[in-house]
């Protein structure tokens, strides 16, 4: 049965704060019982908190009814003991343990509650499956790893506080029941009771807000702002997920950028103790996507594309032909290192590329001195020496050769380059290669909506050396819009935004928004344009990356304490769930099952 606390029950400290000067000292502590050890006329209990573990010592001094209740304590338990720290004895001490020198010898112990026997070991780096993790998630929080990440993710947090505040910055809150807006991922969509067949949208970011609050005159905004996107889920995405936003007035590109820098180069120096360099290397999009195939590349190898379409123009293999004949290129990449791997293994290569659309890779590798090829056959001698000559082909080398449209050549080879870094174990966590992509396309083309679209948002400002471009030839109309990359992860973006009402109407025609489409779902925004805008700009950063980032892990879920699987379901809770009746009734709302969904 739980017990409660009484008035005299004062934690005195957590179980990790304690150390060798507090031998001697009464204490009160509380925690969970990580294991218990019955050596007979000795019992021990690891009890465990957030802070770490303290030894608790029952021996033939402990009075009788502590003795006995240690006796009946199993893992998970959760206790109070009373009684004086002391040092362990001879050949006792854990030097693996921050603790490890002292105990408490216990005088007290009282179980405060009980618990089942959890479904897995509740210890460090536990390997269970994720599934049963979260569904116990309550119980994969108490692990020591999962503890320290989120108490991790608040000092990025506060440190990102303190430096805005220091900066000038307003923490301001802006709504969660917005809008719908008609760009970008879908919404998540509220039914309104007291407005009968309106919606709300969940935000997919402040960003309209914010630039309200550059016209109201506040200079300088700051928030950790919740965000909400009902789309496919990777592993660094989840449907709600939290961001650190700013915007700022009066600025150019390169005043957003510094304040950005001068952040980053704070929490890496507080946080992990690591000087970064600044200022940061900055890439064009174009560029970005000539040599890596992204406009986020990791930087920590090389691995670089190199354009081979020159050399096979004139070749009568179909393979290179036809993808060139067709627009597309003939690109390849230098894998130092991967000559060693087999056959089966460059297939599997072949196979990864797959899925990013491409139709196959050829390859040419050199070992020992002797070069073998899935392609040069059907070259002359001359292309052959020329392309070994351009990848600086040599010995250990693997080349890897991708020939199609632009679009999945960049997409194939920009991921195999990552991919075979991996294998190679090249991408050390700790080696943080920061950059600047600038310069992105204001638009890109949707195949599936026929038109084009804000490839960051429909308030980006365009190049003021494109604008004769919007209506003319959009696509290559280059925006002021900048992201940051850290080791082949996007960390966040921004721009600077339209404050010419105009240009915002240009913009708008461009998407195809009539006036009238305009006026319905940014008529807000439009109308305080007329009311004098300051020109202005922000970022925002994705916090679940930068944690996951600065902790050298893989998953976003374990900087989460919540999170979400692939299909935005909670497995502890099991939402999303089905609405009341009555609810749905007050609401107007009638769920239709699909046979499907039978």
């Amino acid at each position: 049965m739980a017990q409660l606390l009484n008035e005299e029950d004062v934690r005195t400290a957590r179980c990790g704060e304690f150390s060798a000067k507090d031998i001697g000292r009464e204490v009160c502590v509380m925690g969970w019982a990580q294991r218990r050890r019955d050596l007979g006329s000795l019992i021990f209990i690891d009890l465990r908190d957030r802070s770490g573990i303290l030894q608790l010592a029952f021996d033939d001094a402990t009075e009788k009814a502590a003795f006995d209740t240690a006796f009946t304590v199993r893992s998970e338990y959760v206790l109070l003991c009373k009684g004086v720290i002391r040092a362990r004895g001879e050949g006792a001490v854990n030097k693996n343990l921050p603790t490890g020198e002292i105990e408490v010898a216990a005088r007290e112990l009282r179980i405060l509650s009980t618990s089942l026997t959890p479904p897995f070991a509740i210890e460090e780096n536990s390997n269970v499956r994720p599934e049963l993790r979260l569904q116990y998630r309550y119980l994969d929080l108490r692990r020591p790893d999962i503890q320290k990440n989120i108490i991790a993710r608040s000092k990025i947090t506060k440190i990102a506080r303190d430096y805005y505040a220091e900066n000038g910055f307003i923490d301001i809150e802006t709504p969660d029941l917005i809008k719908p807006s008609p760009e970008g991922a879908r919404d998540y969509i509220v039914p309104s009771r007291v407005h009968p067949g309106k919606f709300y949208a969940l935000p997919q970011s402040p960003q309209l807000y914010k630039q309200l609050l550059m016209v109201a005159g506040f200079d300088r905004y700051f928030q950790i702002a919740r965000c909400f996107r009902d789309e496919d889920l990777r592993a660094d995405r989840q449907p709600e997920f939290t961001q650190i936003d700013v915007e700022m007035s009066f600025v150019r590109q390169d005043d957003v950028i510094a304040v950005t820098e001068g952040f980053l180069k704070r929490l890496w120096k507080e946080f992990l103790g690591v000087e970064l360099q600044t200022p940061f290397l900055r890439m064009q999009y174009k560029e970005c996507m000539e040599r890596y195939g992204s406009d986020k590349p990791d930087l920590r190898f090389g691995f670089e594309l190199k354009n081979i379409s020159d050399i096979v123009k004139n070749t009568e293999f179909k393979v290179f032909a036809g993808a060139l004949e067709a627009g597309g290129s003939v690109r390849a990449i230098n894998v130092k290192g991967g000559a060693a791997w087999s056959r089966k293994e460059i297939d599997a290569l072949v196979e990864f590329v797959k899925s990013y659309r491409a139709k196959g890779l050829a390859w040419t590798k050199m070992a020992d001195g002797v070069v073998s090829s899935s392609f040069a056959k059907f070259l002359t001698d001359a292309e052959n020496e020329e392309i070994a000559k351009r990848m600086d082909l040599c010995d250990g080398d693997l080349i890897l050769v991708c020939a199609d449209k632009d679009k999945v050549v960049f997409d194939s080879l920009g991921a195999l380059r990552c991919h075979c870094a991996k294998k190679l174990g090249l991408c050390d966590p700790k080696d943080f290669k920061f950059m600047w992509v600038t310069d992105f396309p204001l638009f890109e083309y949707s195949e599936e909506e026929g038109r084009y679209t804000a490839m960051h948002h429909p308030f980006t400002m365009p190049n003021p050396e494109d604008l004769d471009k919007i209506e003319s030839d959009p696509g290559a109309t280059r925006a002021i819009a900048y992201d940051i990359v850290l080791n082949g992860t996007e960390l966040g973006g921004g721009s600077i935004r339209i404050h010419d009402p105009d240009i915002q109407r240009r913009m708008f025609k461009a998407l195809k928004l009539t006036d009238e489409e305009a006026n319905e779902k940014f008529g807000y925004l439009i109308e305080a344009f007329r009311y004098g805008v300051p020109p202005h700009g922000g970022m925002a950063f994705g916090l679940d990356r930068l944690v996951t980032l600065a902790l050298g892990l893989e998953d976003i879920r374990d900087v989460i304490a919540f999170p979400k699987v692939q299909n935005a379901s909670e497995l502890m809770t099991k939402a999303p769930g089905a609405a009341d009746p009555k609810a749905l009734e007050e609401l107007g709302i009638a769920v239709i099952r699909s046979e499907d969904a039978e």
